[in-house]
């Protein structure tokens, strides 16, 4: 990771103010971009791209590969004379939450209609481009469209519920499907094609403009995903049933007497070792090609997981299990080079985890809203920081500066404003300023934070299952002032880009 300081704002595309009802990759983000680079930020960062499952939680995808098709901009499609303009000005709703099955019901018949037409008329450049996409993607991409079609088929079932032959993968039954399904399987190479398409434009013009993309790659995979379909013999699953024998969490803690079991399978980390970790490298050197940083999530997991028998309907009866640890990453390191990876340490975390980022050089995360809560919270401050970390005042999982300054009260309020002051303009950039101010090399802080929202705009709380990941900022947001003063602020805090 370079030793240059650079300061950025955090933003899932979702959170876009774009047409459709939902953030997409089309004018509204290349306005954001325009923004970054006047308010003089270096960095992006993003949330999964990956289209989203359970909760409609970027990290609860059907493919660690696949672009979500709802990111997809309808505008740009129609500007290729895909799909009528009127038709996308009949979704002009670019304020509000994002109401996801609402989008799905109307944007999802556009997205099919402007890949029937595509199909049906590309010529020359264009089919040429598609095609290629299609060859070159082959051993991501058939396997994935073949599971989002037959997941559709059977009404959103998880695989391992679908007829045998399917859940099975036997030969002669996929190749049937195939051909039964030629013409849906055509439609989605189309949208992965079109994702893609936008998605690399789109970067390269934030390489234009100086700002590079952070993105995330969680740790784990979801069960109901093509990931697990197609490679069963990653993951500890029953041979017979293909149903998990283990599956992912976190022990009981301060914040959960029960801990928390996220349901994910877990790996077989031998047999991904006898194989020189295949997935993986390909998993990660397809993750750099969409972005230029990537953050590791439940960094921790890599060098020793909870791992909870299935049965178990809670995390408390389960045990730490030993990771791949220093070995991957080795492998990585030979096969892609430095690792340019920012380790999500939050939480508990031991001497091993802390001696494995330290030996990539990979900076940890300090965040500003947990320093305050006690003596030991304090490893959260700037002065306890290396340089080689990255801060933020809160995550997609905190409430907003202003929210949590709202809600917290007695010794960590009496603690906040003992450090940050009046909060003439906020407490939310008084947070803002003591971040950028810091060793720490990198600095992020979420859109929510600039423009001085409150809890209203918080984009997750976890373990709610339903009504999160739905925040979009409203048009207009992005005032000329507010540039000013993020660039005023990277300039005297040393985080211009470059330098």
């Amino acid at each position: 990771m370079s030793d240059l300081r650079s300061s950025g704002i955090l933003l899932h595309p979702t959170s876009f103010p774009s047409h459709g009802g939902i953030g997409d990759l089309g004018p509204a983000a290349y306005e954001f971009i325009d923004f970054l680079a006047t308010s003089r930020q270096g960095l992006w960062q993003i949330l999964p791209l990956n289209p989203t499952g359970y909760g409609n939680s970027p990290y609860s995808s059907t493919s660690a590969f696949a672009g979500s098709p709802l990111l997809v901009s309808l505008e740009r499609l129609a500007e290729r004379g895909l799909i009528a303009w009127e038709r996308v000005r009949a979704l002009d709703v670019r304020e509000g939450r994002v109401d996801y099955p609402g989008v799905k019901r109307q944007k999802m018949p556009l997205l099919r209609e402007a890949a029937t037409n595509f199909l049906a008329t590309a010529t020359g450049e264009a089919r040429a481009a598609f095609d290629g996409f299609v060859q070159e993607n082959a051993w991501w991409l058939e396997d994935f469209v073949l599971f989002d079609a037959l997941r559709r088929r059977f009404d959103r079932r998880s695989w391992n519920t679908w007829p045998r032959e399917l859940a099975h993968r036997e030969p002669a039954a996929l190749a049937a499907a195939r051909e039964e399904l030629r013409d849906e399987l055509a439609r989605l190479r189309f949208l992965q094609f079109a994702f893609f398409d936008q998605w690399r434009a789109l970067h390269a013009y934030c390489r234009e403009r100086g700002v590079k993309i952070v993105g995330d790659v969680a740790i784990f995979v979801s069960y109901d995903s093509s990931d697990v379909w197609t490679h069963p013999e990653n993951f500890l699953l029953d041979e017979k049933t293909l149903e998990p024998l283990a599956v992912a969490g976190v022990p009981p803690d301060a914040f959960s007497a029960t801990g928390q079991r996220w349901g994910n399978p877990l790996y077989r980390w031998d047999a991904l070792r006898e194989r020189g970790y295949d997935w993986w490298v390909r998993r990660m050197s397809w993750a750099l090609t969409t972005c230029d940083i990537i953050r590791l999530d439940h960094f921790r997991g890599f060098v020793q997981h909870w791992e909870i028998p299935a049965s178990e309907p809670t995390a408390v009866h389960g045990r730490w299990v030993d990771g791949p640890g220093n070995d991957l990453f080795r492998v990585l390191n030979e096969r892609l080079g430095k690792l340019p990876f920012i380790a999500e340490d939050l939480g508990v975390i031991t001497a091993d985890v802390n001696a494995l980022r330290e030996r990539w050089q990979m900076p940890g995360m300090r965040i500003l809203q947990f320093a305050f809560g006690n003596p030991g919270a304090h490893v959260y401050l700037p002065h306890r920081y290396t340089a080689n970390s990255v801060v933020y005042t809160g995550t997609h999982d905190n409430d907003t500066t202003l929210g949590w300054w709202q809600s917290c009260a007695g010794y960590e309020r009496e603690m906040a404003e003992a450090l940050l002051g009046d909060c003439t303009d906020g407490a939310n950039w008084a947070m803002i300023r003591l971040a950028a101010g810091s060793t720490a090399n990198l600095c992020v802080v979420p859109l929510q934070d600039v423009l001085s929202l409150g809890a209203e705009a918080r984009m997750n709380i976890p373990s709610l299952p339903n009504g999160n990941w739905a925040w979009r900022y409203a048009p207009g947001s992005l005032r000329a002032e507010l540039a000013h003063k993020l660039a005023a602020l990277a300039e005297v805090t040393d985080r211009l880009p470059g330098q």
